[in-house]
Formats: C-alpha cells, structure tokens, sequence
C-alpha cells in the first residue's frame, strides 16, 4: 500500500497522482462541513433541518480571518435553502473571505424517494439517476442562494460511489474531497477507503476530476506499516480491546484525522509533522459547522470545550505557517496549481515520446533525429 493511492473508480481511468514538488511550501485548505443539526446517535429524519449553528460560524471566521484563510464551506440542502443561514455564509462569501461548496445530506435533500436509513445516507449508495437529481437540486439552490455555480464537493458521510465522478462532470465540478484515507465505514454500509492514501490524485474519465483527500495519516515508529496493520487491529475486536489506543499511548502506530474534533492540539500537530516527513503538500484541516454551538455534535458539549475548539484551530495555524512553512490556500487554487503541474507534466512526456520516436527514425535512415 503505498501512501500515494488515491481513489480508484470504475467509470473511468485514474489519471495519477497530483503532488506538489517537495520543495513547495505546504497548502492548507479548511473544509467546513456546513448542514443541519441531528443527534449523531440517532437515525437519520428528514425532518431534522435547523441550521440555527451556521449563526455560529462568525467566531471560526475571526480567526480565520487572522491567519488569510478561506474557508470552503460545503453547505447542504437545508442550508442553502435557509434564508437566515445564507445571509451568514454570503456576508463572507462576498466579501471574498470564503468559498461556497456542496455537500449531499440525501435525507434532507429532494427528490425524496429513498427509503430513509443508514445505507442510503450515503449518496453513492443511491441509483445513479437519484444521487445526480439529488446533487442538481443541491446545485441549484447554491447558484440561487450564492449566485455561484460551486465546483468543489464533498459526499455526506464520505459517502461517494462509483457514479459519483460522472455525475460530477456533469454537473461542472472539478474537486472532490470525500475520501477519508485509511478508513473503513463498511459497518453500515458506506465506502472502504483503507486502501486510499493522504495524496491528492487525478481521477474520473480521463483524469479530469481531481481528489483532495481528508488529511488522515499514521503517526508512531511504525507508520510505515500502517495501512496494513491498522485494519487488523482497528476493527471491533480491536478496539473492544482498546488496541489501537495502546499502540497509540505507547508511540507504536496512530491514526489521527486534521480535525479539532476529538483531537487536541498536540495530536494535530503530531500528524501534520508525520504526513509532511512522508512528503504531503496539500493538506485537509475540517470540521462540521454544529461544533460552534454547544451541545450539538460530541466534540463540543459547554462553552469552556468551544473555546478549546476555537484554541486548537488557532494555534495550529500558527504552528502550520511557523514550523511548516506553510501557507493557506483552497480547493480553486489547488486544482488550478496540481492542473498546470499536469499538463507541464505531460508536455515534457509528449516530447520525450517524440524525441525517442524521432531518434529510432533517424537511427533506421542513417540520419540524425530533428532536434526538439
């Protein structure tokens, strides 16, 4: 399993990974899940559409806003059609301080058609004909709610499928960023990613969507091995076992997610180290916009945990420019930097094509190959 495996779909061919020269500072892109509030521990509803947190969001802003960063927030159905929490996101959007995105909550986004449980909240695991009508209401909510066609998207629960890259084309999306690196969500249903690395990749029919993957990765003496440890031990029995948390404890192998949520400072840091050492350029810094109203998802539950949360996303991006070296950028300028990469890429392939092709004629004639 090599770290630069990328998603892998069967509407068309991979197109190869998309890295940045080890030279290139690093890019940090902040990815906001935007969408209604829901008790995670209980079925989905569809009647579950407040999006009263969105309200929330002006104090991630501020410290955005202190570090030059541009958010992308991937808003779902319930918040594009939210006349309260669109007047939030457009204030910053217009005053160039964000990016608009889409993310598909299938259970609160019509066509309703499904029957509503766990397999069919993921939007991959829908008929092709009902994820795309799904993903073209969502499209055009945002272009009446934002008066932008988004580009970037990012499946609800992870959950992309192998229409999905199809169906983005379609729909002019360029990006995608659903996959969760080393990561199985099997249990109910929805997408294995263990064999997907933290590198961003080139995907879709012929090559022209581009994954920006959630930063997840392996910390320890051991990370080498990580893809191919960690599913043996992260599953039930391991972690009723509490497996990994002793390998972690212990400095032998850790998976961490680029989150403040559930991960503290530390650990954050701890994985941003690992993943640049193993030449990461490009990474993932998410969260879920609920977390900025107490009480609404598990990682933030009172006021003194908010402040933590706000803590941590401030003092990694110190850290991120400081020790790093790095520098925040966003979905459009990612795609547009790893494309020019691509095409100078396949220049320089095409030339050579041609130069060795040329020199086998000059060789067979007797006369010397046309310079180049």
């Amino acid at each position: 399993m090599r770290p630069d495996s990328f998603l892998d779909t069967s509407d068309g061919p991979r197109g190869g990974p998309a890295e940045l020269p080890p030279s290139h500072a690093p890019l940090l892109l902040v990815v906001v899940d935007t969408e209604e509030e829901f008790d995670w521990r209980l079925p989905h509803r569809r009647e579950n559409t407040s999006v009263h947190s969105v309200a929330a969001q002006g104090l991630a802003q501020e410290i955005f806003r202190r570090h030059g960063i541009v958010p992308t927030y991937v808003v779902d159905y319930p918040v594009a059609t939210s006349p309260a929490a669109v007047a939030v996101l457009k204030s910053f959007a217009d005053r160039g301080e964000c990016r608009i995105g889409a993310h598909l909550h299938p259970w609160v986004n019509p066509p309703y058609l499904e029957t509503v449980n766990a397999a069919n909240s993921y939007p991959g695991n829908l008929s092709p004909s009902l994820e795309r009508a799904k993903l073209a209401e969502l499209t055009e909510a945002i272009v009446r709610a934002f008066g932008t066609r988004p580009v970037a998207y990012k499946a609800g629960r992870y959950g992309i499928g192998s229409a999905t890259p199809g169906i983005l084309e379609e729909l002019g999306y360029t990006t995608d960023m659903s996959v969760v690196p080393f990561t199985d969500f099997g249990d109910d249903g929805g997408p294995d990613f263990t064999e997907n690395g933290f590198q961003p990749g080139w995907f879709g029919d012929g090559g022209r969507l581009l994954e920006i993957p959630l930063s997840c990765g392996f910390c320890g003496f051991l990370r080498s091995a990580g893809p191919r440890i960690f599913p043996r031990v992260g599953g039930r029995a391991g972690l009723r076992l509490r497996v990994p948390a002793v390998l972690a404890r212990s400095g032998i192998l850790e998976r961490i997610r680029l989150t403040p949520e559930g991960v503290d400072l530390a650990a954050n840091m701890r994985l941003a180290r690992s993943l640049y050492e193993q030449g990461c350029r490009v990474f993932s810094f998410t969260y879920h916009s609920p977390s900025l109203a107490p009480g609404m998802t598990p990682y933030v539950s009172s006021a003194a945990e908010l402040e933590a949360f706000l803590d941590c996303m401030d003092r990694f991006f110190s850290f991120f420019r400081r020790e790093l070296g790095g520098r925040p950028s966003d979905p459009v300028e990612v795609y547009t930097l790893l494309r020019s990469l691509k095409g100078t890429a396949e220049e320089t392939d095409s030339r050579q094509a041609a130069v060795g092709k040329a020199g086998r004629r000059g060789k067979e004639s007797n006369f010397p190959a046309s310079p180049v």
